[in-house]
């Protein structure tokens, strides 16, 4: 299955945003993009809308983990479905089955969470599933199987992925206990992540 497998630091450098949580303190130390090039270079002129706008798109991107092609078919259907294509896309990403394993706080990352359903370690709906990018729907049911709760991760889940009902968005209900998680509803636009101007990409994709 194809990954990026680039540096998350590096990535947060570059775009200016925490991709991940431990890029939170690389950040604080060093706040300029990657590279001497970039350093004496691109920080000195105002950026283009364009670039503005790619850098926007690489963001989210990078941010949910996808590839370049899996984002631009994204984007691709979203322009299709009837609504405003930037608030679909984000639902789209944020109903991921990765990303719900995150949000529900049974990963610290997307990158874990990507991790932990490709390893096969959760059921949906009752049958085993091994593909990240499945999309949820409402009624929709994820349940860690019986065989991986003997696993190290999840015995010290609190340890590894603390706590935080705050996090977990309104479409979701977890139970930690069992290791369940059901879709209760879709994704608003303010139940996506924070911090990203949606146009930005529409206008990139729309060039």
């Amino acid at each position: 299955m194809a990954r990026d497998t680039q540096s998350i630091v590096k990535m947060s450098r570059r775009e200016g945003y925490a991709l991940h949580p431990k890029a939170h303190k690389a950040l604080l130390k060093r706040t300029t993009m990657p590279g001497q090039a970039a350093n004496s270079r691109g920080m000195r002129n105002k950026p283009s809308q364009y670039s503005l706008q790619l850098r926007e798109k690489q963001k989210v991107k990078r941010l949910y983990g996808l590839l370049e092609k899996q984002f631009s078919n994204l984007m691709a259907e979203a322009t299709r479905k009837e609504g405003q294509s930037g608030t679909i896309l984000l639902q789209l990403l944020e109903r991921r089955l990765d990303n719900a394993v995150y949000r529900s706080g049974l990963a610290p990352s997307r990158r874990a969470a990507r991790q932990l359903v490709t390893h096969g370690h959760f059921t949906l709906n009752g049958r085993r599933v091994d593909i990240p990018s499945i999309r949820l729907s409402a009624g929709d049911k994820i349940v860690l199987r019986d065989s991986s709760k003997s696993n190290q991760y999840f015995k010290r889940i609190d340890e590894v992925s603390p706590a935080n009902p705050d996090a977990t968005p309104g479409w979701l209900k977890a139970d930690r206990k069992k290791f369940e998680i059901s879709v209760t509803g879709v994704p608003t636009r303010e139940e996506a992540e924070p911090d990203i101007n949606e146009q930005l990409i529409v206008e990139y994709y729309s060039r």
